[in-house]
This record gives structure tokens, C-alpha cells and sequence, in this order.
């Protein structure tokens, strides 16, 4: 099945184009309009540079002026191998449809509505017959089983002609298309950049990548650059002023020579100012920290640190490297990296 973009953006047509699959765009006047394009002939001709095939509007009352409008467009210099002309279907089309083929020129013959239209677009030649199945559906016509028709017709006859699936809403639109076995569909961005996702593969995507962050990433790797200490001899005061200052909701107690005493942590102030009020303040650290904390190696896993926390149902455990503190790993750290919820 041919893949189009059907747009006049050109932001999201540059977007589009890097999935390296896009096998051209369609566009139309409405488009244009809507995307405040004024120079028509100049986003032709800048579109015609960027994408593989183009499919634009030539209209015109009688045949020769729908042919004369194409011949126009294509002294712009586009390329003849790369540009298709969307005719409405009417006889004065379809007769522009016989024309522009005998000229090895490719048309799109679109806004067909019935089978009958269908046919004659086929019989004329046109490389593409496109059926607006959003906007058919929308007037409450089956849409789907003209698609279904117009398939089997071309199949069954042996036409070269190809059914485009257009006016495309949602992502079940592209399923219809598929099963029905529809040549060419035109897609918006809108829908099309949203074929990829699904909850369920979300959810199993972010297990994976959970799952490898636990065993190929240090503890050190994603502890904050912050590394509040405080010797065991200094105020409760001044923990108070390390944690504000770090941000960080406890700090490493350590001895005069850096090794690690204790820890306090914020839910030990609250504990303590509920239970002996503000003068513990001026009290030294020692009297208040909580002994022998639990602590992980710089170079543990991430796994290791999260079993440790789980287990042990704390919020902090003190990083350290050869005894000595060098940071404080929190638990919102791993629920930010979506391995403790």
C-alpha cells in the first residue's frame, strides 16, 4: 500500500519525510487556505522539491481548461514522473482524465461517490481513484463497501488504475483500508503520527527500560550533585540549614576524619520539634541522628539500592565511597526514573 501525507504544512511535512517512508502528499486549495498559503504556485513548487510524488488540484470548467491548468503547473517545473493532477469526477473530468493520459501525464480522479463514477475514472485511466470515505460516512453513505466495490472492480477487470482511501479521521480508517485491500491511502499528520501508540506497548516499553536501568546503572549516576554533611559535633541549627540548602530532605552525619556516623533526616526534626520543641535546635546533631545508617556503595546498582529501600521502607539511603559520604540517593530518585512507584 502506498503511503501519503495529506497536508499543506510544511512543518509537518518536513516531519513526515524523516520517517523515510512517505511515498508522496496530497494536497488541495482548502489546505492551502488554511494553512495561510497565499502563493499557491510557489508552495506547489517547493513542495514539488521536497517530496517524491505530488498530487495537486487542476480544475477548470471544460476539459481543455482542466488540461491547460495542468500543463501550467507543470511549466512551473515540476516533474512530470513526480506530479499527479486531482480532477472531480464530471464527463468535462473524466474526458481531461482521456486527454492528460494519452499525454503519459497521472491523474487522480477524487471526490467519487458511487461506482459508477468509479468506472468511468477507470475506464479513462486514471492512475488513482480516490473515495473520501470520512466525508462519505459523515453524509451517512457506506463508504467502506464502495472501497470494497471499486477494489474488486479494479482486480477483477485487471485495471492499473489504484483505489486511494481518503478523507482518513482516525486510526481505524487505515484498518478499513488495509482489510479492504485499498492500494493508496492519504493520511493526516494528526492521525498518522499517532499510529505508533498504544498503552499497552507503552506500558511494556517502560518495563523494559526500567528493568535495564536497574541493572546497567550505578547508584552514583543518579544521585544529586549536592552532598550535605555535617559533623556530629555541630547543631541541629545548621543540619537544618545543610538540608535547606541542598533541597535534599536529610543529611550524612560524619566523624572529625569524614566517616560516616549517622544520618538526620527531616522526618527526624519533625519527631524531634513535636516531641522536645525548638530547643533542640541549638543541640548537637549527635544526640538526635539516627546511628549506623542504612548505606549503599557508589557503584552498587540501581537494583541494589532499590531491593535495600523497599525492604527496609526508607526514604534515604547515604551513598558513600570508601566510607566517606559522597551523596544521598532519595527515593523519589528512583520514582523519577519509573523503578519505585
Amino acid at each position: 500500500m502506498e503511503f501519503f501525507l495529506d497536508s499543506a504544512n510544511f512543518e509537518e511535512i518536513e516531519e513526515a519525510l524523516k520517517l523515510g517512508f512517505i511515498d508522496g502528499v496530497t494536497t488541495t486549495p482548502t489546505f492551502m487556505h488554511l494553512n495561510g498559503l497565499t502563493d499557491v504556485d510557489g508552495a506547489i513548487v517547493k513542495l514539488s522539491k521536497m517530496v517524491p510524488v505530488l498530487m495537486i488540484e487542476a480544475l477548470g470548467e471544460k476539459a481543455e481548461d482542466i488540461v491547460a491548468e495542468a500543463h501550467r503547473q507543470l511549466a512551473l517545473g515540476l516533474d512530470k514522473k513526480k506530479t499527479v493532477f486531482k480532477i472531480p469526477v464530471s464527463m468535462e473530468g473524466i474526458r481531461a482524465c482521456k486527454m492528460l493520459r494519452d499525454e503519459d501525464i497521472m491523474v487522480n480522479i477524487h471526490l467519487v461517490y458511487n461506482i459508477q463514477q468509479a468506472l468511468l475514472a477507470l475506464t479513462a485511466g486514471a492512475n488513482y481513484v480516490c473515495v473520501l470515505v470520512g466525508r462519505m460516512q459523515d453524509q451517512g453513505h457506506n463508504a467502506l463497501e464502495l472501497v470494497g466495490d471499486i477494489v474488486e472492480t479494479i482486480n477483477h477487470y485487471g485495471y492499473e488504475s489504484k483505489l486511494m482511501f481518503s478523507s482518513v479521521r482516525h486510526a481505524e480508517h487505515i484498518r478499513n483500508a488495509m482489510l479492504l485491500g485499498a492500494h493508496n491511502i492519504t493520511i493526516p499528520w494528526k492521525v498518522m503520527k499517532k499510529l505508533a501508540d498504544n498503552n499497552f506497548t507503552k506500558v511494556g516499553t517502560d518495563q523494559f527500560v526500567a528493568d535495564t536501568r536497574m541493572i546497567t546503572m550505578q547508584v552514583k549516576e543518579v544521585i544529586s550533585d549536592h552532598n550535605p554533611v555535617i559533623e556530629k559535633s555541630a547543631m541541629v541549627m545548621e543540619a537544618l540549614i545543610k538540608m535547606s540548602e541542598s533541597g535534599l530532605g536529610a543529611v550524612s552525619v560524619v566523624d572529625k576524619d569524614g566517616g560516616l556516623e549517622g544520618i538526620f533526616t527531616d522526618g527526624d526534626l519533625r519527631r524531634q520539634l513535636r516531641d522536645n520543641g525548638q530547643d533542640i535546635l541549638h543541640e548537637q546533631i549527635e544526640k538526635h541522628m539516627t546511628a549506623n545508617p542504612l548505606s549503599i556503595d557508589s557503584k552498587a546498582m540501581l537494583k541494589e539500592a532499590a531491593g535495600l529501600i523497599e525492604e527496609s521502607q526508607v526514604d534515604n539511603l547515604v551513598v558513600v565511597q570508601d566510607g566517606k559520604p559522597v551523596g544521598m540517593l532519595d527515593v523519589q530518585d528512583l520514582v523519577k526514573l519509573d523503578l519505585l512507584k
